[in-house]
């Protein structure tokens, strides 16, 4: 470079000009102010009781759903008592309704919704308000998406202001066995969870539209011959894993309906005159044939069926019409657009007015982002974190060079002599030595492993999990140390409705195990296929060992390892805490092909390093 000043000052000019630089000023820099002042700041205060009470045109005290509306757009919370009072007050009136809602046109029918309030917003501007038509949903509220506590506090506010205009219907999700199983438990404390399941026993399981349309979250039954059969049920239960509840809430069109005779990619046909098969995907309840609903609309005396329960690319499907009536015999709604973030679907609502049908389409709105299990920054970190710090103190230990390890053992007794006077140690006090820092490098080791599981983990924390046996990924990682939130991994993998249906189909299923919840935040969910769950599970199956590598009791019956290992449960394994984890981590007994050998004998004779130590990202264990 040139000395010359006028060379330079050409130089800062040229900078200048490229580069927009502010002027400095003698205003000191809030840094409590918010970085994006046009994001409104979260409601972070609890509703007084003006604000959450209205009076109503009858001198009654209702909660406001005006203030409710806005306060979860905002992210707000209730107090106990308020959700409380929703609760029971809704679930007085669901339970006075009967079993068969009978709603009358015009009328707005919404299908899944799944915990996305703020695509409920958009619901109910498509839809129109509650003077030009009335509303039925159809179910599943919540489970799967991160509010479906807020949807459901604002839609059962909603029914106590127009009981007569809002009618809501049971889906599969609203019961006990799904919502501990996937993410709505953990919205909700105690007391609110269990009022919330009571109000879902409460709800109404069918509706008739107009005489003619039969509502059903999910459809027909072998044990429904007519509509009297859904009135004289008891539906305040649990739903089980047959029978007539059951098979309301989870049945499905059977695959290739209408030409389920003709040999499709789904099979070579069923037989004629078949109305119902066992349902695969659900692992419960059936299939339901064209021919079967055919039956039950004519006995029934109704044009259609109008369901929920699947989530559709377009937000709906008409399958093939009837042979009298011309209607398209059943009807599936989809209202949960984007579902889960990755499906990329369109939302859809069936607007039935004057004797005609509409579908309304719309796209999903950006929502508040909520990291996986609800989980808060700080613990989100702990293991990248960990991870560095696993790393620094492997560097530290590491003192000695790739070359150093890989000497001769002939070169190693040549020196045993001039270390040990020069340490001025006893053979016994140097293998002490050399066992105490072994089992040092060991634990770090091992340590760095579990952190490393623990972190892949948070990245992967998605309802949706890519099987990397089956399927390649589509681009580069971002890289390995990216903090990326469920972006480097399952996205990658998903590039169209049908990709992501084809992943999502293991959570379309009955639940066949009850995990019991962790207490530490980075385990997911038991819904959450996760790979730290497969690699414990692939271990346990890939030989006689338990997931962390102890040998598994001997048909003998070995005392010692029976008192060590105990058989793994069918799903998933029980007690799996962090204290387990870091247990079952440091009870390991790999083999390290004799390098923390070697690096301990190093350390532990004193000998210095004379080459150059490798860079920390090689310090990796597993």
């Amino acid at each position: 470079m040139s000395d010359d000043p006028t060379y330079l000052q050409s130089a800062l000019s040229q900078i200048k000009d490229k580069v927009a630089v502010p002027p400095r000023s003698d205003v000191p820099f809030d840094v409590t102010a918010r970085q994006v002042p046009s994001v409104p700041p979260p409601a972070a205060f609890l509703p007084t009781e003006e604000q959450f009470y209205k009076i109503d045109g009858h001198g009654r005290r209702k909660p406001s759903h005006e203030f409710l509306k806005e306060h979860f757009l905002r992210e707000g919370r209730l107090t106990e008592d308020q959700a409380l009072t929703i609760l029971r007050q809704a679930t007085d009136m669901l339970s006075a309704e009967p079993n068969i809602l009978r709603v009358r046109s015009p009328v707005t029918v919404v299908g899944d919704i799944h915990g996305q309030y703020y695509d409920l917003m958009k619901i109910f501007e498509v839809g129109g308000s509650f003077a030009d038509t009335n509303y039925l949903f159809l179910g599943d509220y919540v489970d799967r998406g991160s509010f479906g506590i807020e949807c459901l506090l604002y839609l059962y506010t909603l029914k106590l202001w127009w009981p007569d205009r809002l009618f809501l219907m049971r889906g599969n999700h609203e019961c006990r066995h799904l919502t501990e199983y996937f993410t709505f438990k953990r919205e909700c404390i105690e007391r609110v969870y269990d009022a919330c399941i009571e109000s879902f026993c409460a709800l109404p399981v069918a509706g008739l539209l107009d005489d003619k349309f039969f509502c059903v979250h999910g459809g027909i039954s072998p044990d429904l011959i007519t509509l009297n059969d859904i009135s004289q049920m008891n539906r305040f239960q649990e739903p089980g894993s047959f029978g007539l509840l059951c098979d309301l809430l989870w049945s499905d069109p059977i695959p290739n309906f209408g030409h389920e005779t003709e040999p499709s990619a789904h099979g070579p046909g069923i037989q004629p005159g078949r109305m119902f098969e066992h349902n695969g995907t659900r692992g419960c309840s059936y299939f339901y044939t064209y021919e079967a609903v055919i039956k039950f609309l004519e006995k029934n005396d109704l044009l259609g069926v109008i369901r929920g329960h699947e989530a559709q690319d377009a937000g709906y499907v008409m399958f093939r019409k009837t042979p009298t009536k011309k209607f398209p015999s059943v009807i599936t709604v989809f209202s949960a657009p984007n579902y889960l973030d990755v499906y990329h679907n369109r939302g859809a609502v069936l607007k039935y007015a004057n004797k005609n049908i509409t579908i309304r389409q719309y796209h999903s709105r950006t929502h508040p982002y909520w990291l996986p299990n609800f989980m808060d920054g700080f613990s989100w970190s702990l293991p990248f974190v960990g991870a560095k710090i696993i790393e620094m103190l492997l560097a530290i230990l590491s003192i000695c060079s790739e070359e150093e390890l890989e000497d001769s053992s002939s070169s190693e007794d040549e020196t045993d002599e001039r270390n040990l006077s020069e340490v001025a140690l006893s053979p016994s006090e140097v293998a002490a030595r050399r066992q105490q820092i072994k089992n040092k490098i060991m634990v770090v080791g091992k340590m760095q492993r579990l952190f490393q599981l623990l972190r892949e983990e948070a990245e992967n924390a998605t309802e949706l999990s890519a099987d990397s046996e089956n399927v390649q990924p589509r681009g580069p990682r971002v890289g390995p140390d990216a903090l990326g939130v469920q972006g480097n991994q399952i996205r990658r993998y998903i590039h169209s409705f049908d990709d992501a249906r084809r992943f999502d189909i293991a959570n379309e299923r009955l639940p066949e195990y009850d995990d019991p919840p962790t207490s530490y935040p980075m385990v997911p969910a038991p819904s959450m296929r996760q790979p730290l769950h497969a690699h414990m599970q692939r271990t346990w199956n890939s030989g006689n060992s338990t997931p962390t590598g102890e040998n598994e009791p001997s048909a003998e019956g070995d005392e010692d390892n029976s008192e060590r290992a105990s058989p793994a449960p069918p799903g998933g394994w029980p007690g799996f805490g962090m204290e387990e984890l870091i247990r079952r981590t440091l009870e390991e007994d790999d083999a390290d092909g004799g390098v923390v050998e070697r690096l301990a004998e190093r350390i532990a004779r004193g000998r210095k390093a004379t080459g150059r130590p490798r860079a920390l990202k090689r310090h990796e264990t597993a």
